[in-house]
């Protein structure tokens, strides 16, 4: 009898959730054996359910998908995980490659691609969009090394405020988008500040603004 994969999906946004779990159910290969909105639920269905697949939010309540993602990598190394997010694959697909992933899609793909980057993850193979691969060859063909840069330092929550300051948004537009107050922003500013070495405003929007345009 062909084996069924047992997925396990972690997100935090239930109609998403539901609609992805009754898109893989239709699919006679593969079967979701359970669900959670966060890490605590998360964890424990891990261990308890051992599936042979996870996909992740990036985004989940109480911590990044990328965090969760690190931990499930050191419980049970070569899990084939898919990271699911609604932001842009630039900002993080390369992180959540070097944690561990296998694979990185956005949630506004259709079915057929999402089913296809599944399938490809459970194959053993990475999956990840045109745009994203012809970035990393891009960058090996320049020898650049992307870890290298001090962005890569930043938090995930630091990155978003980055980028988004590269953007173009301001201050307060910036803690509306997050759910966070602009003195908050204001602090995430002086942190990037210091990780990336830079004394004033100014530089660092410009580091910002460079560093969006070269993604």
């Amino acid at each position: 009898m062909p084996h069924t994969a047992r997925i396990l999906i972690v997100d935090d946004h239930p109609v998403f959730r539901k609609g992805l779990a009754h898109l893989i159910n239709e699919e006679r290969d593969m079967t979701i054996c359970g669900e959670a909105e966060d890490v605590d639920a998360a964890r424990t269905a891990f261990e308890e359910l051992e599936p042979d697949m996870v996909i992740i939010d990036i985004t989940l309540k109480d911590k990044s998908g990328l965090e969760l993602l690190s931990e499930i990598q050191s419980l049970r190394p070569k899990i084939p995980a898919l990271i699911v997010s609604m932001h842009d694959e630039s900002m993080y697909a390369e992180r959540a490659f070097r944690l561990g992933a296998m694979g990185y899609i956005m949630k506004g793909e259709m079915s057929d691609t999402i089913i296809q980057a599944i399938r490809q993850v459970l194959s053993g193979s990475i999956y990840a969009s045109q745009t994203m691969v012809s970035r990393m060859v891009g960058r090996l063909s320049r020898k650049a090394d992307p870890a290298s840069h001090p962005v890569e330092t930043l938090s995930d929550r630091e990155l978003e405020v980055f980028q988004l300051m590269g953007k173009g948004f301001q201050r307060k537009e910036i803690a509306d988008l997050l759910g966070v107050s602009a003195k908050t922003v204001g602090s995430y500013r002086e942190l990037i500040k210091k990780k990336l070495n830079v004394n004033t405003s100014g530089e660092l929007m410009r580091e910002a603004v460079e560093w969006v345009s070269r993604r």
